[in-house]
């Protein structure tokens, strides 16, 4: 879970997260809505991978990305968990 709250930490990566929220995208296309470079995008892309909250699918010379969010889910329901009071002499 240190890597899903690293990459959640950034606004660069969260702002890619809402890219892929509406299709998927190749890394060029990510990289066209930031005005850093390829290689910064690709190191928060590869952050992003780490993290489990985006998915690489080599489609010819292509990566295509898409947001995964199974990650987020599960994490949801442990902070869900947490939080909730225990009842006495559970």
């Amino acid at each position: 879970m240190d890597k899903l709250f690293k990459a959640l930490n950034d606004p660069t990566r969260r702002a890619i997260l809402e890219q892929l929220r509406a299709k998927d995208m190749t890394a060029g296309e990510i990289a066209e809505g930031f005005t850093v470079g390829k290689p910064t995008i690709s190191h928060h892309l590869d952050l992003l991978k780490q993290a489990g909250l985006i998915l690489p699918e080599k489609n010819r010379q292509f990566i295509i990305y898409s947001l995964n969010t199974s990650v987020l889910e599960e994490c949801f329901a442990w902070l869900l968990k947490i939080t909730k009071k225990q009842k006495r002499g559970a």
